[in-house]
């Protein structure tokens, strides 16, 4: 038998213009993740995208793939369906901040619970887009916008927290500035069997522009980025002499350097991607005291939604291999209507 031929990005490319701003992040985690698609070995008649309402969710259109452009915030339940229907298929989830965590909350909430095996991109750039710049769930207090003019008094959710609490079993974070790294996080979620959720911080140039300067500027990344790897100390900075301790009184992390007050390397943390109680701790580090935790912050992979759906299914038909449905129909109380 023949193997089949080494597909490429052109493969996973649609002929369709990308209608995006002018230098929107969404061109970088387009093209990353039809880049990354060949070497995860998909293939195009197996992938489906699916979005619900918002700039991210053209995304379907630019890809040579099925795919689903759903209605506000509904893309998890209609992936739910799909994965359903067809489980051998590879299912993408392409949502924001205002459609996965405004009006589609519920439907990203359950979708999690339940482990379904999909995998979950969530674009924050903390804003509503596509609607001309209103304030979203994830907007920073303070935020001047059309529908928040003298600023936002909300207090703005944490995607990777809401994820956590939802009871997600695989939590990471990317941005879309990091070429680098972005591709290995894709690689993971893939690989993870049930629901897995990456937040990708996303620049909206025209509505939010430089929101997320002070760690995603090229002058500043390596200074304001920890990349977690699982069992590796959690140092960073440009020298990477910089890192994390626990402070055990205060159970707090800590920013130290390295060779300053009796600190070596030895006090710094490794990182353990099992740890809920440590992935919590690392979503809610914010610069500038700190550097913004990127990578995977939680996997701990538990049996996937459909799997238990389908296995549920064959242990009944086991038990009643010559069940009728007919016989179903009319056992117990009937009516007739004259």
């Amino acid at each position: 038998m023949n193997e089949m031929a080494k597909l490429t990005i052109k493969d996973f490319t649609s002929d369709q213009e990308v209608r995006w701003c002018p230098g929107c992040g969404d061109y970088a985690i387009l093209k990353c993740l039809q880049r990354t698609l060949p070497d995860l070995g998909a293939r195009p008649e197996n992938t489906v995208f699916v979005s619900g309402i918002g700039c991210s969710s053209r995304f379907p259109y630019y890809m040579a793939t099925y795919g689903f452009h759903t209605i506000h915030g509904r893309a998890p339940a209609i992936a739910t369906g799909i994965k359903l229907a067809n489980p051998g298929l590879d299912v993408w989830v392409v949502t924001g901040d205002g459609d996965g965590l405004s009006i589609g909350g519920n439907h990203l909430f359950h979708a999690l619970r339940r482990n379904v095996d999909l995998n979950i991109l969530l674009f924050n750039n903390e804003i509503y887009g596509l609607t001309k710049g209103q304030y979203s769930p994830t907007s920073h207090a303070g935020t001047r916008t059309p529908s928040t003019p003298f600023g936002s008094v909300d207090r703005p959710a944490s995607p990777c927290d809401y994820a956590l609490g939802s009871g997600a079993r695989f939590v990471a974070r990317a941005v879309d500035t990091d070429q680098k790294n972005m591709p290995e996080i894709f690689k993971r979620a893939h690989a993870n069997k049930g629901a897995s959720f990456v937040e990708i911080f996303q620049n909206c140039i025209v509505y939010n522009d430089k929101v997320f300067a002070d760690f995603a500027e090229k002058p500043v990344a390596a200074e304001m980025q920890l990349h977690v790897k699982h069992n590796e100390p959690m140092i960073y900075g440009k020298e990477r002499n910089k890192g994390l301790r626990l402070n055990r009184d205060a159970l707090a992390l800590e920013a130290v350097v390295i060779g300053e007050n009796g600190v070596t390397e030895d006090d710094i943390l490794i990182h353990n991607e099992k740890s809920k109680v440590l992935a919590h701790m690392l979503t809610a580090l914010q610069p500038p005291d700190f550097p913004m935790a990127l990578g995977v912050l939680y996997s701990n992979p538990a049996p996937s939604f459909e799997s238990a759906v389908f296995d549920q299914v064959d242990t009944v038909r086991a038990k009643r291999p010559k069940a009728d449905l007919n016989a179903l129909m009319r056992d117990g109380r009937t009516w007739e209507v004259a």
